[in-house]
């Protein structure tokens, strides 16, 4: 039974609600529901493991200029340029730290929509009032719902009264969404326009309701944003791509300057490590220091 991957619910009349969700007013028995659970799993949303900290500052260093810069920094010490290896320094930590903290972040908003779940839900089981810890509900549970209430998972409204929904986590928008159970509406309504409907991670901020579970975790609208967070590639601007080709292209020539200069000098009978220094000082010396 998979019915809860159907996602116009909206559309549905309750009378059609119920019938797909093989489920009454009385709510669910302790049995079905356990049974459903093993079927839908646990209602949470599954955060992949994400890049360690540690591991998000290292990968900053891959960059061919900052690698080339970083080498600049050491080769200015080493010759005793103390205020230009300080100098080249400061505009590698710069950028540095700036990619680190903007990755940083992304990593966070996944994390962020977790913790926005309820963590207990009131509900209907067994034709009696009990509170459930939230990742147990199933598709088919009756939900009730209360003033200052944490929707715990998407449901199509059975009843309201007066009811009104902060729903600004889903959709951002600010004011506050009134319900209404008998609103009719088109498969291409939004989250935001579904006034028979209230969703995972939003608050009731006015009145009261029941309301049938019909999606729970990762077929929520929060769990699919999740999924979606986690799914995607940061993908690099037009600015970055550029950068990389001329970081790429500046590398390529710093290695040829270097080779060159060093078979030169040995063939010359000059000191190879004389010659490697000279050559690296050149090759440094091709990349713009402010250029990451």
């Amino acid at each position: 039974m998979r019915t809860a991957q159907f996602k116009h619910w909206h559309c549905l009349t309750t009378e059609k609600v119920f019938e797909k969700l093989h489920a009454t007013s009385e709510g669910l028995s302790s049995r079905e529901a356990s049974e459903r659970l093993g079927v839908y799993g646990a209602n949470r949303i599954n955060v992949e493991r994400r890049t360690s900290p540690l591991t998000l500052l290292v990968a900053q260093f891959k960059n061919v200029l900052i690698l080339t810069l970083l080498i600049a920094t050491l080769l200015s010490a080493y010759l005793g340029h103390g205020l230009e290896a300080v100098a080249i320094a400061v505009i590698v930590l710069f950028a540095v730290l700036l990619g680190f903290v903007q990755e940083f972040r992304a990593e966070k908003a996944i994390e962020a929509l977790r913790q926005m779940a309820a963590p207990l839900a009131r509900v209907r089981r067994d034709g009696k009032e009990s509170v459930i810890n939230a990742s147990e509900l199933v598709p088919g549970d009756m939900l009730l719902l209360a003033v200052g209430d944490r929707v715990a998972a998407d449901a199509r409204l059975l009843q309201a009264s007066n009811l009104r929904a902060d729903e600004a986590s889903l959709t951002g928008e600010s004011l506050p969404s009134e319900k209404d159970v008998e609103a009719v509406l088109s498969e291409e309504a939004a989250p935001g326009d579904q006034k028979n409907m209230v969703f995972a991670g939003t608050s009731i901020i006015y009145g009261r309701a029941s309301a049938i579970v019909v999606s729970t975790g990762m077929a929520t609208e929060f769990g699919r944003i999740a999924a979606m967070l986690q799914a995607v590639e940061t993908e690099k601007t037009p600015l970055q791509k550029n950068l990389d080709k001329v970081g790429s292209a500046l590398a390529r020539v710093a290695v040829l300057i270097v080779l060159v200069i060093v078979a030169l000098g040995v063939f010359r009978g000059q000191s190879f490590i004389e010659m490697l220094i000279f050559g690296i000082a050149l090759a440094v010396a091709v990349v713009p220091e402010a250029l990451p």
